[in-house]
């Protein structure tokens, strides 16, 4: 991993010269980056739009599992009570969304949240628009038999086949405003083992983990607790945004770029379990983007290329999952969509329009399983299952940071006379939606017309062809660009 320490792009070199070994051996390079995205909550899921944005990213991805917020929140009528206060279960809301999700291929990873009205300790309300209850229970007696009674729904509707494929992970960033039991810590941790302890009850064969912190915070805290109390923990998870500022992640102020934090920060806590008495203790990052507010500037447009390619460079051998927040922008935090493009997180946004990140995942989709060596900070090569080699190469320059084009020069010793080199691209002049809808005025809510419009211009074209000559390849990149290349 590169040193942390942000240099201005424009001080950057203008061009680079990178020479490929292209038989070089390989080390295994999985699709880690591409395999779960996070979404808007649980009751989103069984709408169309919802549905229809799953299947498009499922069709350019190696999309597996989808984490959502809110499964036991009232809205789904999990959770009431008798007159007497008896509890009483209802799962059919929980059945249309886990068997939309299995409809289209895609598993759950299945985020224990929110708390129920009258399970509620407190009435302690979040601030997102849905208003979801972030309280403590009142009784783990009947928490404990709402999870016993989830998971056994679970198990006898799907089998254990199936349901043991699935990941349970406790709550959702209790270690900020997402829980108010105090300690919060403490609390959580008597959460979390209640949780684990009666999902495992069902079937050992469940698995559960947490903390789902944000800011990658208590997991060494979390395997130690478990460990000491043999508390059952088959996995660890947290989060961190590009946004977010050292001295909440790691307690100091050192220096670390935006499109650098999140890498820092795996490396933060998968140094942390290399260090800990579960040291293969699987790590899945289950929440991650280049910011956490609405940035439009950042998340609809173009510099997600260049820096999600970078992500994948740095994080790449320290994490099983990472999931991008979100897949769409069929989402609801902070209201109902008033605009197309607002900086929402997902890879789609309204009306179905794919913004340059959607065309970002789709390109490196195309990355093989095999990671050659390289000694570039701007390139990455594989080799797929076919014999293929591809490549990806960017430009990344921070918004509103002014920078020249790059040019990078490969000399791919190996590759065979008469090959080909086919290049796709997302930049300013290749799938940039945003700039388009900027050009239409920035509508509040396009046409029809101007929507089909926008579509047209996220579809990519066919690749650019061009001869490897003497095994020598130029790419020429503007800020924020990121190309592909296949060479045959």
């Amino acid at each position: 991993m590169s040193a942390c320490l942000f240099t201005p792009a424009a001080a950057r070199a203008q061009s680079e010269q990178v020479t490929v070994d292209t038989h070089a051996a390989g080390t295994p390079f999985p699709h880690y980056w591409e395999k779960m995205f996070g979404s808007g909550r649980a009751n989103l899921s069984m709408r169309q739009s919802y549905r229809d944005d799953l299947q498009t990213v499922k069709k350019v991805t190696d999309f597996q599992y989808v984490r959502f917020h809110a499964i036991l929140d009232d809205e789904n009528g999990v959770y009431s009570e008798d007159p007497q206060g008896n509890p009483v279960y209802n799962f059919s809301y929980v059945d249309q969304i886990y068997d939309g999700l299995l409809q289209n291929g895609i598993r759950p990873f299945v985020e224990i949240s929110f708390m129920p009205k009258l399970l509620a300790k407190r009435l302690d309300y979040h601030a997102f628009w849905y208003k979801q209850i972030v309280s403590p229970p009142k009784d783990y007696a009947k928490w404990d038999a709402l999870m016993t009674a989830f998971a056994k729904h679970l198990v006898d509707r799907y089998g254990i086949e199936e349901v043991s494929k699935w990941y349970f992970e406790v709550w959702n960033e209790p270690n900020i405003d997402f829980w108010t039991g105090r300690p919060a810590q403490q609390t959580y941790f008597e959460l979390y083992d209640n949780t684990a302890r009666a999902l495992k009850a069902v079937n050992p064969r469940i698995r559960v983990g947490g903390p789902a912190t944000a800011q990658a915070a208590w997991v060494d805290a979390m395997i130690a607790h478990a460990t000491q109390n043999h508390v059952p923990l088959d996995f660890v998870s947290t989060h961190v945004y590009g946004n977010d500022v050292s001295k909440d992640v790691f307690g100091d102020n050192r220096p670390i770029a935006p499109h650098q934090m999140v890498c820092a920060a795996v490396k933060k806590v998968h140094d942390q379990i290399k260090a800990s008495a579960q040291p293969n203790m699987p790590l899945i990052w289950s929440e991650f983007n280049a910011t956490y507010m609405n940035e439009s500037a950042i998340t609809d447009s173009t510099y997600m290329g260049p820096w999600m390619a970078n992500t994948i460079r740095e994080c790449n051998g320290m994490t099983e999952m990472m999931s991008y927040w979100t897949f769409s922008d069929v989402f609801e935090e902070q209201g109902v969509i008033k605009t197309p493009f607002y900086g929402g997180y997902g890879l789609i946004a309204e009306r179905g329009i794919p913004k340059p990140a959607f065309n970002d995942f789709a390109l490196l989709h195309r990355l093989g399983t095999e990671l050659l060596p390289v000694s570039s900070d701007d390139v990455l090569v594989t080799r797929r299952k076919d014999g293929a080699l591809v490549l990806a190469a960017w430009n990344l320059v921070e918004p509103g940071v002014t920078a020249p084009p790059k040019t990078i020069t490969l000399t791919l010793v190996g590759v065979k006379g008469g090959a080909s080199a086919s290049i796709a691209r997302v930049d300013a002049a290749h799938g940039d939606t945003l700039d388009a809808w900027k050009s239409m005025g920035s509508p509040k809510d396009p046409s029809e017309k101007q929507i089909a419009a926008l579509r047209k211009v996220g579809q990519l074209g066919a690749p650019e062809i061009v001869p490897v000559k003497d095994g020598k390849l130029t790419l020429t990149l503007p800020p924020q660009g990121l190309a592909v290349v296949e060479v045959r």
